[in-house]
């Protein structure tokens, strides 16, 4: 085990929502995002990173845990249970004599609970519970928990509030440019926040920082700069899948919250350039820390991980948000990268093997030197990262609860199988050959051998489950689903 003055700096920057194809370096014909593209270059890139339970509470939970969603219980977003966990990547290394430091997003409950960080500056976004989970106000959120609006309010007015340019914390199909400076914006304040934590650290340990930003999750509100190098772009058309629902007989397209229906092309276009508009400016702020650790002397002390914690469908198949098991919505970037070398990885590779939110806690504690605490469902990736590890798992399996839509679904990588839990609906996509999920081969005979060699994954892993979604033989349809399984309640409350 590594001494404490030998351990490295770990520094995890996450954004919130966003896509595994939005960088340059994946070779999207519009986004501009050059900080990402030199960490990718110069580090690991893993081309098929996923969130298994792809929205923002159930993928934090892994983040933090290192469990599987069945291990931590989180199968649905539900920000209602309290979060009560032994062991959390913070607390680990906090016991291990590295400073903590959240600043950004958490999304947890108790909101201010730390669960190991030594401190937390805060900026979830808007939706918030009680002790009795009953919504409280907005108003009463950010007085009382988030540190990022009164750092607004003090240099831009005591009236400033997020959502004063009229943009829901959710939609995903309206976008407008941020009026304020574009130094006030909240992406800028978690950067502003992590190089005052340089300043204010304690150098006699190595620090941990989990560097949280909420874009380019709505609302869709990049500074004018960021919009103007996308509102006059031609953007590609969507992919639309031969299985996709092509009516809204509803006008459901319409609403700027929908999940789903016939949005009109050009508020399409202008959400699209909102999206991309965010990230490169969560690019240039990224650039900006990057340029921060080297003033500090530590960059090449320090080792950087950057993902999301899901992503965004943004239209795909004329489907939006989370939560689904397609790969706009459950596909992540993924990016491990050593400024100095410290790990001896194999720089510059990009890698094939399926990896999960589950797998950064096990991967930085190994970083760090640390003994990985029994118990844990991931796995570290260092072993691929050095190209030393054969030995990885076959599958992912993945969920979410989610209505009528909620889905099981199992990935090896290179091909995916999906089941709607209330439907019974099935699908099958080829990835290698199919990456954009165009057709859905499940009827297909050239493919029934994979389909059911997929099948079969999933009756297992849901076998037993308190849902009744299998009894080891077969899948059974229109069980009710549950956002967080009854073993996690009975722990935690």
């Amino acid at each position: 085990m590594l001494s404490t003055e030998a351990r490295p700096n770990l520094l995890l920057i996450t954004v919130d929502q966003m896509r595994y194809d939005c960088m340059s370096i994946e070779g999207h014909p519009i986004v501009d995002a050059p900080n990402l593209d030199e960490l990718a270059r110069t580090g690991i890139r893993f081309e098929r990173a996923y969130s298994a339970t792809p929205s923002c509470v159930p993928a934090r939970a892994a983040i933090f845990t290192g469990l599987s969603q069945v291990s931590h219980g989180r199968v649905g977003y539900d920000v209602s249970v309290p979060w009560r966990y032994d062991t959390t990547l913070p607390g680990e290394l906090a016991r291990a004599g590295y400073h903590t430091q959240c600043v950004g997003k958490m999304h947890v409950n108790p909101t201010r609970s730390l669960l190991g960080f030594h401190n937390v500056r805060l900026h979830d976004g808007y939706t918030l519970y009680n002790r009795n989970r009953t919504r409280i106000t907005a108003a009463n959120h950010f007085d009382h928990a988030d540190d990022y609006l009164p750092w607004l309010r003090e240099r831009a007015g005591a009236e400033q509030d997020m959502l004063d340019l009229g943009l829901d914390c959710n939609a995903s199909t309206v976008a407008r440019p941020w009026t304020l400076p574009e130094s006030l914006h909240p992406t800028n304040w978690v950067v502003t926040e992590s190089i005052d934590f340089l300043r204010r650290r304690d150098t006699t340990k190595p620090f941990f920082l989990w560097m949280s930003f909420v874009r380019p999750h709505p609302p869709l509100d990049p500074p004018q700069a960021y919009w103007d190098m996308y509102a006059q772009e031609a953007m590609p058309a969507r992919p639309i899948g031969d299985w996709a629902d092509t009516n809204d007989p509803g006008l459901e397209g319409l609403s700027p919250v929908t999940g789903k229906g016939l949005v009109p092309k050009r508020r399409l276009d202008r959400a699209l350039a909102g999206y991309y508009g965010l990230i490169t400016h969560l690019d240039h702020q990224i650039g900006r820390y990057m340029q921060a650790l080297r003033e500090y002397g530590v960059l090449n002390n320090t080792i950087i991980m950057f993902t999301s914690d899901h992503g965004d469908m943004l239209g795909d198949h004329h489907l939006y948000r989370k939560a689904l098991p397609y790969e706009g919505s459950a596909h992540v970037p993924f990016i491990l990268n050593d400024p100095g070398n410290q790990l001896g990885l194999a720089r510059g590779t990009k890698l094939q093997e399926v990896i999960e939110m589950r797998d950064i806690m096990p991967t930085l504690l190994d970083a760090a030197g640390l003994t990985i605490p029994d118990g844990i469902d991931g796995e570290s990736i260092l072993g691929l990262a050095r190209e030393e590890k054969k030995d990885w798992r076959h599958y992912l399996h993945g969920e979410h609860a989610y209505g009528m839509q909620s889905n099981q679904w199992i990935t090896d990588g290179r091909h995916k199988y999906i089941w709607y839990s209330q439907t019974g609906e099935e699908q099958l996509f080829d990835l290698l050959h199919d990456p954009t999920e165009l057709h859905n081969a499940i009827g297909d005979e050239a493919y029934q051998e994979e389909a059911s060699r997929l099948r079969t994954l999933l009756i297992q892993e849901l076998n037993g489950r308190e849902e009744g979604y299998s009894d080891g033989e077969r899948l059974y349809a229109g069980c009710k689903p549950k956002l967080s399984l009854q073993h996690l309640l009975d722990r935690t409350n």
